[in-house]
């Protein structure tokens, strides 16, 4: 029997600095995280049935966290099973646009 691995999160460093950083984001993160590692997703459709506010921006996913308290954006290599946290962002910062260099959309 084949063995289909979970999704490795790297890094969960900067989840903790985001939450220590906004105190109300800690149970929203964890849950997110919680679910993610336990994820098997081969492409984005699987992502969205998981959660069905993610979006597709260029080559990023980004993730709206606790009912849009804050996003995170990540690069997925699905074949290897990895999420790569490149941004966790308020609002305000996110609508500055910057992360979307680091996702080729721009």
């Amino acid at each position: 029997m084949r063995r289909f691995p979970c999704v490795r999160v790297i890094t969960k460093k900067r989840l903790d600095e985001a939450i220590k950083a906004n105190s109300g984001w800690g149970a929203p993160l964890r849950a997110w995280f919680k679910v993610t590692k336990a994820a098997k997703w081969a492409n984005f459709q699987e992502v969205r049935d998981t959660f069905n506010t993610a979006d597709k921006v260029g080559t990023c996913v980004v993730f709206d966290i606790g009912g849009n308290k804050c996003r995170l954006i990540a690069y997925i290599r699905y074949t290897a099973k990895r999420l790569y946290i490149l941004h966790i962002l308020s609002h305000a910062d996110y609508d500055k646009d910057g992360w979307k260099n680091d996702c080729d959309c721009n």
